[in-house]
């Protein structure tokens, strides 16, 4: 059976998330309402602005709904802004946050728009082949706490970790035809 898997439809790319989760094998949804979450196996929340998002999360009841079913056994996928939102702490910043993994954000950490780029990134997880990792105003983890796994650096910067079902990228792997890490999220989702 496909995994359910919802995608935070408040700001960001939530139609590119849902095709990439699709061509990784997910059902997907589109999660506008607490409500929504219940049955859900995992949730990703994309990329935007972290302050507008985690304001509507608060508005919403998803800073409070979002926790509580990751207790429940949900994993959460947070790629740039979701990266944000998912750390127990943020650089610099009181916003909302989620604390789902160990780790300290860095917003806009790699400059502003103009300085957006494409990488190959290594990633033995996923294959022998690289992954094209876009960036965009992309954030990066400063440091990250004990159980969190390091999964991808840009120099030393992390842009990649995991923890339990839970994982983050500070780039936007749904900007490209490549579903390897969705479908990584999805493995994730299967442990138990």
């Amino acid at each position: 059976m496909a995994p359910r898997v919802g995608v935070l439809d408040l700001q960001g790319d939530v139609a590119e998330h849902v095709e990439a989760l699709q061509r990784a094998g997910a059902e997907t949804f589109r999660i506008k309402r607490v409500e929504q979450l219940a049955d859900l196996d995992g949730l990703v929340i994309p990329g935007g602005e972290s302050t507008a998002i985690g304001k509507l999360m608060t508005r919403y009841g998803f800073m409070d709904a979002i926790p509580r079913e990751a207790r429940r056994g949900m994993g959460v996928y947070g790629t740039c802004a979701g990266l944000i939102l998912v750390a127990t702490e943020i650089d610099g910043s009181s916003q909302p946050r989620l604390g789902l993994i160990d780790m300290v954000a860095k917003r806009n950490a790699f400059g502003r728009q103009r300085e957006s780029f494409e990488i190959d990134l290594d990633l033995p997880e996923l294959g022998k082949e690289p992954v094209r990792a876009v960036f965009i105003r992309a954030p990066y983890v400063g440091s990250v706490g004990p159980g969190v796994r390091v999964l991808a650096r840009v120099g030393e910067k992390i842009v990649m970790a995991s923890a339990g079902k839970h994982l983050v990228t500070a780039f936007h792997p749904e900007l490209t035809e490549d579903p390897r890490v969705h479908r990584y999220f999805l493995d994730l989702l299967g442990k138990s």
